[in-house]
């Protein structure tokens, strides 16, 4: 793999690509229809088309952003963002606020960084805050109409949660001179395009960020930081994006937003879904009840497993279990005719015999557990798979209830495949047991 040289002509609102949706120009974080995102370019003074000079012309906004970048030394054969452009945990403890931050949650500090440098007229990052969208196509946007079409999916709670939170936290730290509006559009500003790949910080790169994502793309490991010049005569930490296959000089550089994001998260963070159903996903989520009379010796195996009291599994269509759930709904189910398995002498060796069928009793709990797990999700669905699916066929849907059809209709496919399994494994091995008694 290898560093890919970047021209730009101009910056493109494609965010995220054309191929997901007709209504491809509602994505925009630019809210403008320009051309051609980033491209790539083999030499070093092949930036030989003027951004400046585009058919239909940049607003005024972008213009002065493409100005600010090439003052900057950003706009060049390599597109390298140099550390003191970044916005991260790092820059808000830098900045005159940072003691007022020093408390906070790395991520809160953020948002309230960028909201102050929105409000001040001299900020240094003020032209490219100045071309961030005013809000996302997030489903944290959507109007209580919109989120009636995902009734009952995760998307939906995962929607509620995270609103309810970001209030619960704008309330608890700031000011009415801040508006919950604001810290809204910080909140969705960092998590619709910030990287994460710096040291495991989220950090907003101006230019990086208006690059668009691609099903095709099957890895992650599109950056790195390096050393290099950051100006006339500075030195400084940059960050690169790679591509990671092979791209022609004037082809539009695309990356992966993400390989185990579901469509809800993507619904959830970009405002938009893959019509593929590889990205089909549904978190089903157990417990070990506090009544269970084995609680204590329960939880401190999982606990030893990396697991907790409640346990969260992604299911993603037509892949393979995540191999903790068939252990950890095993040990759920114990009762006191397989107890023996919790005694201290077991301990050290217990997951890995949870990891095979321990007896017919708990078998048929598990498969009972998963059974009417599933049956109480697809119960609080207000449309069928086979009506989502017809309006998926019939098409002209508006866009947001395109990625509403598709996010519940592939949260009930999953559940559905997974109800069917374990019927067919409970119904297996109870015909296992009644031939092996003579039944």
């Amino acid at each position: 793999m290898s560093t890919v040289f970047f021209s730009v002509s101009p910056p493109s609102p494609s965010f995220p690509p054309q191929f997901h949706f007709k209504s491809f120009k509602h994505l925009s974080p630019l809210k403008t229809t320009l051309k051609r995102p980033l491209f790539s370019t083999t030499t070093r003074s092949s930036l030989h088309v003027d951004p400046l000079e585009s058919d239909p012309p940049l607003p005024p906004s972008v213009r002065t952003f493409w100005k600010w970048l090439a003052e900057e030394g950003v706009v060049s054969s390599t597109c390298p963002v140099p550390r003191m452009l970044w916005i991260n945990p790092d820059t808000v403890a830098a900045s005159e606020i940072g003691y007022r931050c020093a408390d906070l949650k790395p991520w809160v500090a953020v948002y309230l960084f960028l909201i102050r440098e929105k409000m001040r007229g001299n900020s240094p990052w003020r032209f490219y805050i100045d071309i961030l969208p005013g809000r996302t196509d997030s489903t944290l946007y959507w109007s209580e109409e919109e989120l009636a079409e995902i009734k009952g999916t995760l998307l939906l709670r995962m929607t509620r949660e995270m609103k309810e939170h970001v209030e619960s936290q704008y309330h608890k730290l700031f000011p009415s001179s801040i508006t919950l509006d604001g810290f809204l559009w910080a909140f969705s500003m960092l998590r619709s395009r910030a990287f994460s790949h710096l040291r495991g910080q989220l950090v907003m790169l101006p230019l990086v960020d208006l690059i668009n994502h691609s099903a095709s793309i099957t890895r992650e490991d599109n950056a790195e930081e390096i050393n290099g010049p950051a100006g006339l005569f500075s030195w400084d930490l940059l960050f690169c994006l790679k591509s990671t296959m092979p791209v022609k000089e004037g082809e539009q550089v695309v990356i992966q937003y993400g390989l185990k994001k579901s469509n809800a998260d993507l619904a959830f963070y970009y405002g938009f879904v893959e019509p593929n159903t590889n990205r089909d996903s549904y978190t089903l989520t157990f417990n070990i009840s506090e009544s269970d009379p084995f609680h204590r010796e329960k939880l401190d195996i999982a606990a030893a497993n990396d697991l907790g009291e409640t346990a969260y599994f992604d299911i993603f269509m037509d892949r393979p279990l995540p191999p903790a759930i068939l252990p950890y709904l095993r040990l759920v189910a114990l009762q006191e005719t397989d107890a023996f398995f919790l005694e201290p002498a077991y301990r050290k060796s217990i997951w890995k015999t949870l990891e095979l069928p321990v007896s017919h009793v708990n078998k048929e709990l598990v498969c009972k557990m998963v059974i009417d797990a599933c049956e109480s999700a697809l119960s609080g669905y207000r449309t069928t798979v086979e009506q989502d699916e017809k309006l998926i066929q019939e098409g002209n849907l508006g866009y947001k209830l395109e990625i509403a059809v598709r996010v519940r209709v592939g949260e009930k496919r999953v559940l559905q495949q997974i109800e069917v399994l374990s019927r067919r494994r409970k119904l297996n091995w109870i015909s296992l047991s009644i031939t092996m008694r003579g039944d």
